[in-house]
């Protein structure tokens, strides 16, 4: 397809990438900000554009943009005879509207940097204006990713929530694990094997049946001695003893 990416950061790039690198052809990048947009045309081979021109054809516009710049850019959209999608897990589809009749969502379900030197597995959750938009985004979808699911508004969200604490608040663990041990003298990348094999295991196993560590043990001498060295940490001993009492009433919740 004949494609034009509505956005110069993180989504778009890695986006544009995979698009390219799966045989589609990007007409355009368009950008409000003239140094990443430029860079990402000229990585693509695509011309840049500060703002959508009717005279570029494309079949597909991608609007990959923060969420609450979705809407003001469909809005500029008005008319367009394209399909239009955006790639938000949080925003409803029914945004697009104003763009015209065929409007959708592609959702990449992953942690995307532009950093990356290759781009990784990206599940893709789908969802259309009517059944031949669904059809030709999941097409589309298809030769990017093996891992396609049609979701609406309401299971995307939902998704996108998960997402966030499996990806968001684990990072944010590490990185206040990382602060705690660089000030207290200690080595982080002594964790990583750690960090590796305990997420490798989910593809083994559930979460549910993974779980170790004192708390499900019932282990209370060793909290205590936990909380004692995170004295000096209140935030951080807040969030060790809510994830303590976190664990230890799921499992003793019934099933």
């Amino acid at each position: 397809m004949n494609v034009s990416l509505i956005g110069s950061g993180n989504v778009a790039t890695v986006l544009g990438r995979l698009i390219k690198q799966t045989g589609h052809s990007i007409d355009a990048i368009i950008s409000r900000n003239p140094v990443s947009g430029n860079s990402l045309a000229e990585e693509l081979g695509a011309v840049w554009l500060p703002s959508a021109s009717a005279e570029l054809n494309s079949e597909l516009y991608i609007i990959a943009v923060s969420d609450t710049a979705v809407a003001a850019v469909a809005d500029e959209l008005t008319g367009c005879n394209a399909l239009v999608l955006h790639t938000s897990g949080a925003v409803s589809k029914e945004v697009l509207k104003p763009a015209g009749d065929r409007y959708g969502v592609l959702y990449p379900l992953q942690s995307l940097r532009k950093e990356l030197k290759t781009v990784p597995v990206i599940p893709f959750l789908i969802d259309g204006s009517s059944n031949s938009a669904t059809q030709t985004i999941s097409h589309f979808a298809k030769t990017l990713s093996g891992f396609v699911q049609q979701a609406g508004d309401a299971e995307r969200l939902k998704m996108h929530l998960s997402a966030v604490i499996v990806s968001n608040f684990t990072n944010h663990l590490y990185a206040l694990a990382h602060r705690y041990c660089q000030a207290e003298g200690l080595d982080f990348n002594l964790l990583h094997p750690l960090i590796k094999e305990v997420a490798g295991r989910l593809a083994l196993n559930s979460a549910e049946n993974l779980q170790t560590g004192p708390a499900i043990r019932g282990d209370g001498q060793t909290i205590e001695k936990h909380l004692q060295l995170l004295g000096e940490y209140p935030s951080l001993q807040s969030v060790y003893q809510l994830f303590s009492e976190s664990i230890t009433g799921f499992y003793q919740s019934p099933v």
